[in-house]
């Protein structure tokens, strides 16, 4: 009798274990929700590697303000997944479109967090009219990237 009662511990102790790694393996297994729209408002990223390339017009002499349309490249920032750049538009000095022009694609995890990624940072820019977003969660490197590369293209379209 005694020994039964030495294996009944041990024997709990394995079917403890063994719940525990079904119930990780089961937690691990489940994908994340994307939203299907999300998917669908991310322009295809272009080959273009330019550092930067203005167009549109400056206006004023002496005190006057802009009030031209200026569309700058961001340098390209590479991250540990790839690289990251954006173009900016500036219309009499406020930001009014931000796209990126490269982002990572190599894989489909890569695909699914820029989808609904990269339609946040633009909105969180053009709200804030500056780089000064926040972090999307999930996409820290190519949020980081996209930070970097806006405000390298607002400082050359506002300066």
């Amino acid at each position: 009798m005694h020994a039964l009662k030495k294996n009944r511990p041990l024997r709990r102790i394995v079917l403890a274990s063994a719940a525990t790694v079904s119930g990780m393996v089961l937690l691990l297994s489940l994908k994340p929700h994307s939203t299907p729209t999300a998917a669908l408002a991310i322009p295809a990223p272009s080959s273009s590697s330019s550092a930067s390339s203005g167009s549109g017009s400056s206006g004023g002499t002496g005190g006057s303000t802009t009030t031209g349309t200026k569309t700058v490249t961001g340098s390209t920032i590479q991250t540990r997944w790839g690289p990251v750049q954006v173009k900016v538009t500036v219309k009499s000095g406020k930001l009014t479109d931000v796209t990126a022009v490269q982002y990572p694609t190599d894989n489909p995890r890569d695909q699914e967090i820029n989808s609904y990624a990269l339609p946040r940072l633009r909105s969180e820019a053009l709200q804030a009219q500056s780089a000064n977003i926040d972090t999307v969660s999930g996409a820290t490197y190519t949020s980081d990237g996209y930070r970097q590369s806006l405000q390298s293209a607002l400082d050359s379209a506002r300066g």
